[in-house]
């Protein structure tokens, strides 16, 4: 199979991956917000986010499986292969007994934590939490598997049976909301469903790879020096990552919990956008990894221009719509009562996530590249940024401070990615800064000036209604063209077609 045509196969699993979570982000709140009390919606939006900081518990185990088994294929080194997976797998096992106990820690803080919620739902909060956090600390093994298959370019495999695995707790979850059962059962069902697709997951990979399954012989203390300082880096950003996404929740619930239900909903939206973004983008890992295996620099560089120039299509036709009919949306999604509120938090996020995800096809090139270790700087200055203007803002102007704190973090983000991360991974990945703002960023912002034009006049709330849909599906129309225009004259550029030229500087 060619490289395009893999990139374009995983990339399609991605996507129904992505589809999968999309339909239960759009879908499910609406359904629940209908079905619950404001409370036990708060209390249930709440329970999944600190449940979902377990998977930050994994280190980049799972991505630098994915690395080095693409890495360890390309050089025919099976016996590294091997390694790197049962040390990984056995860091994986210790990290879910962590876990677990910062679980229990966890689930006793809550009144410390939220001091809003009524007492008599905290005994529920517990138990969700226990029950729900528990399915996702023995996902952390499990996760493994899913490093192997995406290292091998098997992307459809854990597509199929994460997102079908999904779709089918969102089923139960809002049948047992429409059956009036707590936040207990709810979290039961989900964690089942989560428990089932690693066995489904294990069964397939045994069936399909049998020849890579762990074996303690092969845990390694070299090997697990290598992921350590792999992982070292990843940790970094996930730990920024935190900050910047983690504890926006956990934020507004503390400072505004009436206002958990319009920020979580317009969070759903923004993992929507960044969603399809990574879905597209995360298929060039393994091939980025065999570039750097080949120690093919320049055409690292290229491939960051050329993912940027796509990301950045992709971004403004995924976020400008939503921005644009922000109010519409609410509407229609959760009902009247939250779009005072939501709306504008919505906008702000939109914003502050298109601009952050300017730099993700930079940031997956480079971890595929291993140099996330010399960058460490530029994830904790936006991660940090993010949290104190966040936590300052909350404090005195609620749900939308949090929303303006990660609007600044970003405006960092970016910056420190062009002015610190980018000459300090020259070496290794080799592009001019100018070429890649030029070309990489401008030119497909031109493209799509249109469409920006119209979220910029949104935005300032001076759009006539009237002549909103004129204008928005003409917008989209140019944008469209100038997009397609762009992407053929970009054919050069496309993987395996030419040996770039060099560049002579870094500008």
């Amino acid at each position: 199979m060619t490289t395009r045509r893999l990139f374009i196969k995983n990339a399609v699993a991605n996507l129904g991956r992505g589809g999968a979570t999309a339909l239960v982000a759009v879908f499910l709140p609406p359904l629940l917000v209908r079905h619950m009390t404001a409370v036990s919606y708060g209390v249930w939006v709440l329970v999944l986010q600190v449940a979902a900081y377990i998977g930050y518990l994994d280190f980049g185990l799972q991505t630098a499986i994915g690395r080095y088994i693409a890495y360890a294929t390309e050089r025919r080194d099976y016996q590294q292969r091997n390694s790197v997976f049962s040390t990984a797998f056995a860091g994986l096992l210790a990290a879910a007994f962590a876990s677990l106990v910062l679980l229990v820690a966890a689930a006793a803080a809550i009144p410390v934590v939220f001091p809003s919620i009524p007492s008599e739902t905290i005994p529920i909060m517990r138990w969700a939490l226990l029950i729900l956090g528990a399915s996702v600390a023995l996902g952390l093994p499990a996760s493994a598997w899913s490093g192997v298959f995406i290292g091998l370019q098997r992307y459809e495999i854990p597509a199929l049976v994460i997102g079908g695995a999904r779709l089918i707790s969102a089923v139960g979850v809002v049948i047992a909301a429409f059956v009036g059962r707590s936040v207990v059962t709810m979290a039961a069902i989900m964690a089942i469903t989560n428990i089932v697709s690693y066995g489904v997951q294990y069964a397939a990979a045994k069936r399909i790879i049998p020849d890579i399954k762990f074996m303690a012989s092969l845990v390694r203390r070299a090997t697990a020096n290598e992921l350590l300082g792999y992982c070292f880096g990843l940790t970094v950003m996930s730990f920024s990552m935190l900050l910047v996404t983690g504890f926006d929740l956990i934020l507004v619930g503390r400072f505004q919990f009436n206002a958990v239900t319009a920020y979580s909903v317009s969070a759903a939206m923004i993992t929507f956008v960044a969603g399809v973004l990574s879905a597209v983008l995360n298929v060039m890992m393994p091939h980025a990894a065999a570039l750097h295996a080949r120690q093919n620099p320049l055409e690292l560089g290229r491939l960051v221009i050329l993912s940027t120039q796509v990301g950045i299509i992709l971004l403004i036709f995924t976020g400008i719509p939503p921005l644009i009919y922000a109010a519409p949306i609410l509407r229609l999604w959760i009902g009247q009562q939250y779009v005072q509120t939501g709306q504008p938090i919505l906008v702000v996020l939109l914003i502050a996530n298109m601009i952050r995800l300017l730099g993700l096809p930079y940031a997956i090139v480079l971890i595929s590249a291993g140099q996330q270790r010399l960058i460490k700087i530029s994830p904790l200055t936006e991660g940090i940024t993010n949290l104190i203007a966040s936590v300052v803002l909350g404090a005195t102007m609620g749900a939308i401070g949090v929303a303006l704190g990660t609007l600044i973090g970003s405006v960092f983000s970016v910056t420190a990615h062009l002015f610190y991360s980018m000459p300090r991974t020259y070496a290794e990945i080799q592009f001019s800064r100018k070429k890649y703002i030029l070309s990489g960023v401008l030119t497909p912002l031109l493209c799509v000036l249109p469409l920006l034009l119209a979220g910029a006049v949104s935005v300032t709330g001076r759009l006539n209604p009237a002549y909103r849909n004129t204008l928005f599906f003409s917008c989209v129309v140019l944008s469209l063209a100038g997009s397609v225009i762009l992407l053929r004259h970009s054919k050069m550029l496309r993987l395996g077609t030419i040996q770039p030229e060099r560049d002579s500087v870094l500008e």
